[in-house]
């Protein structure tokens, strides 16, 4: 595997067309990783594939590359969404960066009863999916979706998109965390034998979906209720989870 810096852009690829990086990029590559005119650099914009780029001009303000030629076609990831509500910084960044290392197709935050922020900034978000994709060889970003209520999001689902729910809880209301019965079949169990298609993993906020989110996702047609295993999961590993299982049954880890 090459050892050239990778980066994104947004220009098009393609030979003789020069690519301008803006000032953020150029640090890294001039400032922090040391290239200089005449070095190549590997080059993406989720559209043309992957491109071997000389540097042509170098300085701590400017740095301009000139396409060489494509060293990889351009392929796209499996048709999956997250959704997910925001919890604290930290982790929200690190379920971004890991939805975006593990192929997923679009991120999508959501508000529910117990979400503890609605403060995000999809900014932060893009630039956090940038550097994961430059890091582990994706050829595109995902879409980054604004914040929205969850209720709002349900109204408008398609019925052919696959809405796996998340959902830690029982129906006994008396137990904690709903006790064993009316628990969903564990996700391995529940995805067996589907034909893969469109999808998205729903996780919930810390303290789990309300009474009432639970019953109208539980009746919503689309929704497949699973379970991650014996324990409670904290909603960042709760994500990585899940999308590694999915991936894994029905995603692009069948080779």
């Amino acid at each position: 595997m090459s050892t050239d810096p990778r980066l994104y852009v947004t220009q098009d690829l393609k030979s003789g067309q020069a690519v301008a990086l803006p000032k953020e990029d150029t640090h890294y590559l001039v400032n922090v990783m040391r290239r200089s005119e005449g070095d190549t650099v590997r080059l993406f914009n989720g559209r043309d594939g992957e491109w071997r780029a000389r540097l042509v001009e170098a300085s701590r303000k400017a740095a301009i590359l000139d396409p060489v030629e494509q060293t990889r076609e351009q392929t796209g990831v499996p048709d999956l969404w997250l959704l997910f509500a925001p919890v604290k910084r930290q982790k929200t960044d690190l379920i971004v960066e890991k939805a975006t290392e593990l192929g997923v197709a679009r991120i999508a935050p959501v508000t529910t009863a117990r979400t503890q922020s609605d403060r995000i900034k999809p900014e932060r978000f893009a630039l956090i999916a940038k550097e994961a994709a430059e890091q582990t060889e994706r050829l595109d970003l995902p879409e980054i979706a604004r914040l929205e209520k969850l209720d709002r999001v349900l109204d408008g689902w398609e019925s052919s998109r696959a809405l796996i729910f998340c959902d830690e809880a029982g129906d006994e209301t008396d137990q904690p965390w709903g006790g064993a019965r009316g628990r969903g079949r564990p996700m391995t169990e529940a995805l067996a034998g589907r034909e893969a298609g469109p999808a998205a993993v729903l996780i919930g906020p810390e303290g789990g979906f309300s009474e009432a989110e639970r019953q109208r996702l539980r009746d919503h047609d689309a929704v497949i209720p699973v379970t991650l295993g014996p324990r409670i999961l904290r909603a960042e590993t709760a994500a990585v989870a899940a999308l590694v299982l999915w991936q894994s049954l029905n995603g692009d880890w069948q080779g």
